[in-house]
């Protein structure tokens, strides 16, 4: 899966998925470009990716805004003169019952989780194109996405709507050899669900056949193989990384 002479982009890179996506990638190969709202956190694992012998940049940005996206990609071809692989990972949550839901939690999690999805794809595809050689977008979706989880009703909207998104872009320029497929994460052990109550823990690894919560490597691993020519003939897919928890 040698990515070596690629340049890789990957949003929300500085922990958990994001984190261990940037490191594989990296490992590979790839000069990485990450990105997070803070500066600080990023920069840390790009200091850990030089310290490795690779190549990496920091950026701090919010993929929310349009101007953040479209300077973001910027910044990558002004360090590394070109593109071609786009990891959409960025995402944020803002929990709550639908009765209770505020209308700037369910904003905030569109306008990150699907939309800056969106503007991201649309600032790489340029250099893309203009390159002609082809590329990989990778978008990081969640079982929820397919199945639902309650409380989550924005969370579970914007990852829905990024397959459907995925899918849609897929088609779109294919024809340009630029593959576009989703990683849809089950249970996974991070920051994040490191704070579930092991009660609760423990009633969702009794939904999963394997019986565990899978690791950030493990969805790493799977993005590296997308991103690689090995994968040259998927595009318009989701890869399930969930343990049997669910299959479509």
């Amino acid at each position: 899966m040698s990515l070596a002479g690629k340049i890789a982009l990957v949003t929300g890179g500085s922990r958990g998925i994001g984190e261990a996506i940037a490191y594989r990638l990296a490992e590979e190969g790839a000069a990485v470009v990450l990105c997070a709202r803070h500066l600080e956190p990023a920069a840390g694992v790009a200091k850990t990716i030089e310290a490795r012998g690779g190549q990496a940049l920091a950026v701090a940005a919010d993929i929310g805004a349009s101007a953040d996206a479209d300077r973001l990609v910027a910044a990558c071809l002004d360090r590394f003169g070109r593109l071609d692989i786009l990891v959409n990972n960025a995402g944020i949550t803002r929990d709550g019952l639908i009765l209770r839901m505020k209308d700037e939690d369910w904003d905030a999690v569109l306008s990150v989780n699907l939309d800056g999805a969106f503007r991201c794809a649309r600032a790489a595809l340029r250099p893309m194109l203009k390159q002609k050689q082809g590329g990989r977008i990778i978008n990081i979706g969640s079982v929820v996405g397919s199945m639902g989880n309650v409380g989550q009703a924005n969370y579970v909207a914007a990852k829905a709507g990024l397959l459907g998104l995925t899918k849609a872009l897929a088609r779109e320029v294919a024809s340009r050899d630029i593959t576009v497929n989703a990683v849809a994460p089950g249970f996974i052990e991070t920051e994040m669900t490191a704070g579930i109550p092991d009660a609760i823990k423990q009633a969702h690894v009794t939904q999963i056949p394997l019986g565990r919560f899978g690791t950030a490597a493990e969805v790493a691993a799977t993005v590296a193989f997308l991103a690689s020519e090995g994968a040259a003939y998927i595009t318009g897919q989701v890869i399930h990384v969930n343990g049997g928890m669910w299959s479509s």
